[in-house]
């Protein structure tokens, strides 16, 4: 019988548990742009999780915002970062990915965990949840996120139509390419927790194509058992217009189909190419190489 992808409710990794048990140490990132309207209790929640030794680094890593996230962040007590200020030869920043593997010269955790900066209603079982899955999980090495997203216009509130990329593109290409990965949840979650040693080995997509990207490429690097997807329950953020969802999807169909041509699967298909990093063991000076 074939592995199969492991799932986890985030109760089963509270705070005590995550202290106790963890192998090496957590460090979690908030790539965030313009949420000053949430960074504060997401801050808070995460730094008094390091005050309780669950965590040990709490990092901010700011897009230039404009709208004090990074100054409230910091007064919160957060460690924050300009994500242009790391690797500026590397020149500009190329979006979420381009961040988030920048991140990595900055952030010393055995394991590495991702979360977004625009949720509302923020618990520490984000972190825990995640971060638990592969400090505390014999054989997991990548985790990612799955939640139920309410569609919130105005002052009407359902309770799905989130994630409108994520079911219409995302999960159809993976049942279809990648049935393995038909499970997955949520493949375009950006909340994620991975070892260290596993991150510096993966290529980054730039931009909206980054979550998927590394799904895939985690799995072919570790398989379907070292992989797990954890419930974190409710997750509300905000919604993007239809009309700007467009070059979410382009980018999700670029990732997928540049890794179908590497693995010749793709043949006599001109795959457009898309800016990636290279997997950060490979630079000389680097932290991992």
């Amino acid at each position: 019988m074939s592995p199969q992808l492991r799932s986890f409710d985030h109760s089963a990794f509270p705070p005590e548990r995550v202290r106790a048990e963890r192998e090496g140490t957590i460090s979690v990132c908030v790539p965030a742009r313009e949420c000053a309207e949430t960074i504060e209790p997401i801050v808070r929640t995460l730094i008094e999780l390091r005050d309780r030794d669950v965590v040990d680094q709490v990092t901010v890593l700011d897009a230039g915002s404009i709208d004090g996230t990074a100054e409230l962040a910091a007064a919160a007590g957060a460690e924050v970062h300009q994500q242009a200020e790391l690797l500026p030869d590397r020149g500009p920043v190329l979006g979420k990915g381009d961040a988030m593997w920048r991140a990595l010269t900055i952030l010393h955790g055995d394991v590495v965990c991702f979360l977004d900066g625009d949720s509302e209603g923020f618990g520490p079982h984000f972190a825990c949840g995640l971060a638990g899955a592969v400090a505390c999980e014999p054989g997991v090495h990548f985790a990612k996120a799955f939640y139920r997203r309410p569609f919130r216009a105005g002052a009407v509130e359902l309770p799905e139509g989130g994630g409108r990329v994520n079911e219409l593109m995302a999960r159809p290409l993976l049942r279809r390419f990648f049935p393995e990965l038909g499970d997955v949840r949520q493949p375009l979650a950006g909340e994620i927790a991975a070892r260290r040693e596993l991150l510096e080995r993966l290529p980054f997509a730039t931009g909206y194509a980054v979550e998927i990207a590394m799904l895939v490429d985690a799995y072919r690097a570790v398989g379907i058992d070292g992989l797990a997807q954890v419930d974190l329950d409710v997750r509300q953020n905000r919604h993007q217009a239809l009309s700007a969802l467009g070059p979410m999807a382009d980018a999700v169909l670029g990732a997928v189909a540049a890794r179908l041509e590497r693995e010749g699967r793709l043949a006599g298909v001109d795959v457009p190419a898309a800016v990636e990093r290279p997997p950060l063991a490979t630079l000389a000076g680097s932290p991992g190489s």
